[in-house]
């Protein structure tokens, strides 16, 4: 069972694969009525092609540094095969800045994440010092923004094995994350780690009642943590589950195939405080659904694929500064090959890109929006050698400032990226302003001012007034 558990993350991706030809048939059979965006302006660009020596397969998205660049992993490729971690500026020039060995990690199949201090931390899926998995039991790892790479964890089965989802760092400046496999029941786990590296096991999953999980989790503005389950649960077909930090876990839905089955990503909480989310297949017509769950378990099925406007969504949702939700299907769309869409919150879907190789093909990985206003990604194939891109896409979304983190107290030291904040004449938190500096056009830093109360942060720069992505809250 061990070496099943193992490779769990390739039993989604064989049935991909086997389906791709079915899919690929049937977008041609059935006539291709697909919304695509005219109303206002909207260019897709690819920015760079992999060529295996530079990485290959980007499974994962990309996540964007303090520095203004963009931080991604690839799943294989690079100077050992094994996978990378790249930067990318958003014009499209590439720097690799790690290539595992098996030894620190192998098969990257997770995103990036940036800490508090400034460096990313991930997860591999096999590798590390463990033998207890063929190929290892994977690793989490923190890497510089200049390349130096440590790991702070490898995977032993009993604590988990191969973890497949980005991790999310909490409010406590601890991280959360799962893995696919291990634990007492071999069926995955949810876990914390410090930044310095120290473990703990919070949840051992049983697929036979709480799910088996491969996406990450998500901490809601209640501190608690929700995620989804691939499969399992009471009808197999997985679940959405919420975790306190400390690891009280609650199975909130079951999935039943009629509104959706198998969500492979995780869960973006709105501001509306409702979750949302994509199911891999089900639906009304079999090819995945878009969802809506309330943070105490009620379902809603915004929308069901038909191939025509895309199939298999794999990656996750995220709302932009319009208050719509952006994503991607693994398949379907005017050539087959997968497509970029965007979804009202009430479930009015529209295609915005459909890939047709050339330019990139199936991503698997949510999309992030930039504080340009431009969504940026990757798709796992495609490009001008075939291994997969990473793409940018305007839709004439303006600039914004995006805090980090979104949450603090009165005296709490606040990072604020921006596009071109050079010049920032002030820096307001819901209208109370705050002494700051800027470090560099993309940086500024700040302190949650006395007296502050939770809304939006502005930045006034000598262009005009830039408003943060999501509400600043302020605790206590």
């Amino acid at each position: 069972m061990t070496n099943l558990m193992q490779h769990r993350g390739w039993i989604s991706k064989m049935r991909l694969g086997a389906a791709s030809a079915a899919l690929a048939l049937a977008a041609v059979l059935v006539p291709a009525v697909i919304t695509t965006q005219s109303a206002q302006a909207q260019t897709f660009k690819t920015l760079h092609s992999f060529d295996v020596t530079d990485g290959q397969y980007p499974e994962a998205g990309l996540v964007q540094g303090t520095n203004g660049d963009f931080y991604g992993t690839t799943f294989q490729g690079g100077a050992n095969g094994d996978g990378t971690v790249f930067k990318i500026t958003p014009s499209g020039t590439l720097t690799t800045l790690h290539s595992f060995d098996i030894t620190d990690g192998s098969w990257i199949i997770a995103g990036l994440v940036q800490g508090t201090n400034g460096d990313f931390y991930g997860t591999t899926f096999e590798g590390g010092a463990s033998d207890n998995c063929r190929g290892g039991c994977g690793t989490i790892f923190k890497i510089t923004p200049s390349g130096t790479l440590t790991t702070l964890h490898s995977f032993d089965i009993t604590d988990g094995s191969n973890p497949q989802a980005a991790l999310v760092q909490g409010t406590n400046g601890k991280f959360y994350g799962t893995t696919s496999g291990g634990g007492a029941n071999d069926f995955g786990t949810i876990f914390k780690i410090t930044p310095s590296g120290t473990l703990t096991t919070l949840h051992s999953f049983n697929f036979y009642t709480d799910g088996d999980p491969l996406a990450g989790l998500v901490q809601a503005t209640n501190g608690d943590f929700y995620g989804t389950t691939w499969d399992g649960g009471a009808n197999g077909y997985g679940t959405v589950f919420k975790i306190t930090p400390s690891g009280t876990l609650t199975t909130l839905y079951t999935f039943d195939g009629t509104d959706g089955s198998y969500p492979y990503a995780g869960l973006v909480q709105a501001t509306n405080g409702h979750f949302y989310g994509t199911t891999e297949e089900g639906g009304a017509n079999g090819y995945g659904t878009v969802f809506k769950i309330t943070p105490s378990g009620t379902l809603t099925t915004l929308h069901s694929f038909d191939i025509t406007d895309g199939a298999t969504p794999v990656a996750a949702l995220v709302q932009a500064t319009d208050g719509h939700f952006y994503g991607t299907t693994y398949y379907g769309g005017a050539n087959g090959d997968g497509t970029v869409f965007k979804i009202t919150p009430s479930g009015a879907l529209t295609t915005l890109h459909s890939f047709d190789i050339t330019d990139g093909g199936n991503p698997y990985a949510a999309m992030v929006q930039a504080t340009n206003g431009k969504f940026y990604g990757t798709t796992f194939q495609g490009g001008a050698n075939g291994d997969g891109t990473v793409f940018s896409l305007s839709v004439g979304l303006g600039p914004f400032v995006e805090t980090q983190p979104t949450s603090g107290k009165v005296g709490a030291e606040v990072k604020i990226l921006g596009t071109d904040l050079t010049g920032a004449t002030s820096v307001t938190f819901n209208g109370t302003a705050a002494a700051f500096k800027v470090v560099a056009k993309s940086l500024i830093t700040t302190t949650v001012p006395s007296g502050a109360t939770t809304g939006t942060v502005d930045v006034k720069t000598a262009k005009n007034t830039l408003k943060s992505n999501v509400v600043f809250r302020v605790t206590k």
